[in-house]
């Protein structure tokens, strides 16, 4: 019991870290589009509410960089300016899919026409089920009461800061505790390594059972798109892995709860039948033409030990695990954004005390300034929804740029590549080898080969077959080693170290770097 206690809360830091980004992102582009874009440009932002909404939602939806719970204060912007439904939720559905760091990930993971065809596939997806909400459950969205007006300058930036620290302390914070719950309770029943030969391409049910577990099982697009990748190397169904995508990172719990209080049990269970059905026929339709022939099935994989118990039974002390695996398996950007999102629910609930927030609120809305002020050219006003939009454009261009720091040079990733190699072998080798360290070692070395390939596309236009193939099988070997080490065979595990390193030698020659 104490092991499923600690693997639990353990898992549950992972996904609040994994989250952290992309939830502040979410409040901060809900709180532009309140604040300077106003009711009527946030209505013309996402096409109104004519035919071009859906497809119009689900672009800024491929765009935005947020996850399905980032995605909640928007969804509740869209809904206060009088968005339909089907727009909404087409929004809901597409936004966390994909982003611009998941789609470059993508390329290196499987053909670039795959990764294009579940991009396709989920524009149908929410556009049919758009369309068919809005069609069975017509209505005529009536927008909210307007906000009072803010004047432009300091008070507009400290009434934007005080959307983000009351929505943050306030709904999202309960959205967020449904979804961890229903991410402890999978955790809870799903033992280590349960998953790992039910997603085979031989098994057809796997898109079903894979549908059963995304649900509750919250996950980033970063984190899926590994997994996608992960799954198309192993050879496994690609109709599991479409499903992975559309409900491992579209839906979570909470916002399912979200979904039922704004629309109803009924229009709610029908939407999520709609979807749920719609993702289960599509994934049938692609399992077979999108599966890759040059792949060899393997009988098993670990791709999804993450929605399972994270702490194997026999391995120590679920506690001791906890403190050292919490937040050291988180990487820097995440561990960076997980203390700013405390810091910003610890700011929202300090200034409820005594009413802070809302005597702040108060000024913010109070005009001080005379009606007519002249200002320096250099000091014009700008319209709001020039500056919401240049906003907006800029958490794009923020998220492009970053691309280039998370997926650096070739040089760099070979630097970092020489500890983490180090680290990788050292411990497997050694005569009392800790799987999880090594698996965490492994997976690490793994993730920065597909870096490495991201970043030398990012900068030369191209990844030739040859590096691919050298990059696909060094992971194929450290597999292997990872294999070797939970069969703790001393022979098989030098082997497979010995034959991961040579890997290793190869592929860094066939990037120029002897």
């Amino acid at each position: 019991m104490g092991i499923v206690f600690w693997g639990v809360l353990l898992r549950l830091v992972h996904v609040v870290g994994q989250a952290a980004p992309t939830i502040i992102i979410g409040l901060i582009v809900a709180a532009v589009m309140r604040r300077f874009l106003g009711m009527d440009n946030t209505r013309q932002m996402f096409g109104g509410n004519t035919w071009r909404a859906i497809p119009v939602a689900w672009f800024w939806g491929m765009m935005l960089p947020v996850c399905s719970l980032g995605t909640i204060p928007i969804l509740r912007e869209m809904r206060r300016v009088g968005m339909s439904p089907g727009s909404i939720l087409a929004f809901a559905l597409s936004a966390p899919l994909f982003n611009p760091l998941s789609l470059l990930y993508g390329l290196t993971l499987s053909e670039p026409w795959t990764l294009l065809a579940f991009a396709c596939c989920s524009l149908i997806l929410v556009t049919v089920v758009g369309l068919l909400f809005d069609w069975v459950f017509p209505s005529n969205p009536v927008p909210e009461a307007m906000l009072n007006k803010v004047e432009d300058g300091p008070k507009r930036l400290l009434a934007i800061f005080l959307d983000v620290v009351q929505e943050a302390a306030g709904p999202m914070l309960g959205y967020l505790a449904i979804a961890l719950l229903g991410v402890a309770t999978l955790i809870a029943c799903l033992p280590h390594g349960a998953l790992q030969t039910s997603m085979n391409y031989s098994n057809a049910a796997a898109p079903l059972t894979m549908a059963i577990v995304a649900i509750p099982a919250y996950a980033t697009p970063m984190l899926v798109i590994s997994q996608v990748g992960s799954m198309f190397q192993h050879g496994n169904s690609v109709g599991a892995a479409f499903v992975l995508l559309a409900l491992g990172t579209g839906v979570n719990l909470g916002l399912i709860w979200w979904t039922i209080r704004n629309y109803g049990w009924g229009k709610a269970a029908c939407w999520f039948a709609a979807t749920i059905s719609m993702v289960l026929l599509i994934a049938y339709a692609i399992n077979d033409p999108l599966h890759p022939r040059d792949v060899e099935p393997a009988g098993h994989t670990h791709a999804f030990d993450v929605y399972t118990q994270p702490v194997m039974p026999g391995t120590g002390n679920g506690s001791e695990q906890f403190l050292r695996r919490s937040l050291s398996e988180l990487q820097a950007y995440e561990l960076l954004a997980f203390f700013i999102l405390v810091g910003l629910i610890t700011i929202g609930f300090s200034l409820k005390v005594r009413h802070v927030d809302q005597r702040l609120r108060g000024w913010t809305e109070r005009c001080d300034a005379p009606q007519q002020m002249q200002r320096a050219w250099y000091n014009r006003a700008l319209p709001g929804s020039v500056l919401g939009a240049a906003a907006i454009l800029m958490i794009i261009v923020i998220s492009i740029i970053g691309a280039y720091a998370y997926y650096p040079p070739p040089e760099t990733v070979f630097k970092e590549l020489a500890s983490v190699r180090t680290e990788a072998i050292s411990m497997a080798v050694q005569t009392k080898p800790q799987p999880l360290v090594v698996e965490h070692w492994i997976g690490v070395w793994d993730d920065w080969t597909r870096r490495l390939q991201v970043g030398v596309y990012l900068r030369t236009g191209k990844v030739t077959d040859y590096q691919q193939i050298k990059s696909r099988i060094l992971r194929n070997k450290l597999e292997d080693l990872k294999h070797a080490v939970q069969e703790n065979d001393k022979e098989e595990i030098r082997a497979a170290a010995t034959a991961a390193d040579l890997a290793y030698t190869r592929m860094k020659k066939a990037y120029g770097y002897e």
